[in-house]
């Protein structure tokens, strides 16, 4: 018996008052372990640095070899951004923090 897919929704911080509908099931797996690598203040994390590290903390059967990892941090990131939980700082290469919990 297949199982229904539940969605979540989700925003972009470059594309404001729009959102689109993903996987509710590995969005909040990414999300809580994005914003478990993810500093609190100043240098925050590259892209590269997130995408490297968040593959540890997701569990692999949603994400199996860490596939499509690079995607849903990404995803994440835009999103949590959009609702004001993340900061992109203004450096280069581009480095995001989290605001205090």
């Amino acid at each position: 018996m297949n199982r229904v897919e539940e969605k979540i929704s989700v925003e972009n911080i470059n594309t404001p008052g729009r959102s689109a509908q993903v996987n509710a099931e590995k969005y909040k797996a990414a999300r809580a372990a994005f914003l478990k690598i993810l500093p609190t203040n100043e240098p925050g994390l590259t892209q590269k640095e997130i995408q490297q590290t968040i593959v540890k903390f997701l569990p692999d059967d949603l994400f199996p070899g860490g596939s499509t990892s690079g995607w849903w941090a990404k995803t994440v990131q835009l999103d949590l951004e959009a609702k004001g939980v993340v900061v992109r700082e203004k450096s280069k290469p581009l480095r995001w923090h989290k605001l205090e919990d």
